[in-house]
């Protein structure tokens, strides 16, 4: 897909770019400098940084009247002027440690040659999963140059105290949305063909693996100062599938990344692990693991030792209701990762319908700043 220069919603995108007039007054201290790098090389430090897991999404106004300028979502992911403008949107607004790029898991099925499509309100849909050998991992860094070229862009503008976040998803997520076709709770076709042929299954995970290597790698050489994987579904995989599908995988990408001379931290999200999270952090050699919220983090503390970084791991619906439900949860969370090296999220995505006045109250209080 090529994304196209004249679209309408670049008017006034250009000028918006650069942080720097709007964010002078408001920059941290040198001492505050790269928080969240400091926290995953194992720092503890006093406020933990915070970023939040989809922070630029249609909660926003301006996201929403961005996406819908942009045409397409998958437009809005590949055209860098408009992926720029929405991974920046955050930043202005909450302040946040690190910006996230904006893309999505499933531009790897879509550079793959799988055609991937978006409905409003309903998620992805994919093309039935073609033979194997029809998918092109040779012509993958062409159709993704857009994503690289938004990670230069935001990097460029980016105050420098603030993190670059790249991301792709795992290799087992990505292939659960290959194979159905769509989003699924049991991951119910997934899990099927993997025991029934796992040898098909694990030629898909292997190009997958490689694709995903690639593709990080190229958002670390453009800017990315940390890399994570999203692995959405891993807990749909019982103790086999687990190792052999979620913990390998994974394991090849970092040893791919650091092979290849990638140095930026890499943060692991194998959500639903929950007892699995030692042996995954273990056998990865991530540098953080991303918790969800049904995870205590007393229980992840004690199951990852140092130097793993923990995140996480607030329960978007407590960022929803807001009050004395969102100010208990932060609370808790802080008191729990006290003197250990943390970084502030919530355990999976923040909804749509967050208000936005929650999450002001959010990053003041894990600051220090009470409401």
């Amino acid at each position: 897909m090529s994304h196209n220069p004249t679209n309408p919603a670049l008017n006034n995108i250009n000028n918006q770019l650069s942080l720097d007039s709007i964010y002078e007054k408001d920059r941290q201290p040198v001492s505050e400098s790269r928080k969240l790098l400091r926290a995953l090389a194992g720092e503890a430090l006093n406020t933990p940084p915070i970023w939040i897991m989809r922070q630029a999404g249609r909660y926003l106004p301006e996201y929403r009247e961005t996406r819908r300028q942009a045409g397409t979502f998958l437009e809005l992911c590949l055209t860098p002027e408009l992926a720029t403008e929405v991974t920046l949107q955050p930043i202005r607004r909450f302040d946040f440690d690190a910006a996230i790029l904006f893309s999505d898991i499933l531009v790897i099925p879509h550079a793959l040659g799988q055609k991937v499509s978006y409905e409003e309100g309903h998620g992805p849909t994919l093309s039935p999963l073609p033979d194997l050998s029809a998918l092109d991992l040779t012509g993958i860094d062409g159709v993704l140059s857009p994503v690289y070229e938004t990670v230069r862009r935001v990097r460029a503008v980016l105050p420098p105290e603030k993190a670059l976040i790249g991301f792709c998803g795992a290799p087992w997520t990505v292939a659960t949305y290959m194979i159905a076709g769509a989003g699924s709770i049991d991951q119910l076709q997934a899990r099927s063909l993997s025991l029934a042929d796992p040898d098909r299954f694990q030629a898909l995970v292997d190009l997958l693996v490689e694709a995903s290597a690639g593709y990080l790698a190229r958002q670390a050489e453009a800017g990315a100062d940390v890399l994570k994987i999203f692995d959405s579904w891993a807990g749909t995989l019982d103790d086999q599938g687990f190792e052999r599908w979620c913990i390998q995988p994974t394991r090849r990408i970092v040893d791919r990344l650091r092979s290849r001379g990638v140095k930026s931290p890499i943060i692991g999200f194998p959500r639903g692990a929950s007892a699995r999270l030692r042996a995954f952090a273990a056998e990865t050699r991530v540098d953080a693991l991303a918790i969800d919220w049904m995870t205590p983090l007393s229980i992840a503390r004690d199951l990852v030792p140092p130097p793993v970084t923990l995140q996480g791991n607030l329960d978007p619906l407590r960022l929803v209701v807001g009050g004395d439900a969102l100010e208990q949860g932060i609370d808790a969370i802080l008191a729990a990762m006290k003197g250990r090296a943390h970084i502030f999220n919530l355990g999976h995505g923040i909804t749509p319908d967050t208000p936005i006045a929650h999450v002001e109250r959010l990053v003041k209080r894990v600051r220090g700043k009470r409401a």
